[in-house]
């Protein structure tokens, strides 16, 4: 068993949800989170409100699974991210588990 931890902006949460069913991972939590990147120094000069970072309105979608249901997430996490056209792709990462209850 490993924790498979997605993140998305908000814009992506339906199709993430979907992911997950179309993977055969029926039980996961969320979050809301903020996103944020480290802007161009040349961007915040230029910018009003400078001294103000503001994040993007996120999601994180996270489940403990099974090895292959999260290969096949990642697969279709792939997928996904080679036909988008934001800068915004689908991040996802994999937690070995020692122990649970």
């Amino acid at each position: 068993m490993k924790l498979v931890i997605v993140t998305a902006v908000q814009g992506f949460h339906k199709q993430v949800i979907h992911l997950f069913n179309e993977a055969q991972i029926e039980s996961f939590s969320e979050s809301d989170i903020d996103g944020y990147k480290n802007n161009n120094p040349i961007f915040l000069s230029s910018n009003w409100f400078a001294a103000e970072k503001t994040g993007n309105e996120s999601t994180m979608i996270f489940s403990f699974t099974e090895d292959q249901k999260i290969d096949e997430l990642f697969r279709l996490i792939g997928i996904f991210n080679e036909k988008l056209e934001t800068n915004n792709p689908l991040r996802a990462v994999v937690v070995p588990i020692e122990k649970y209850i």
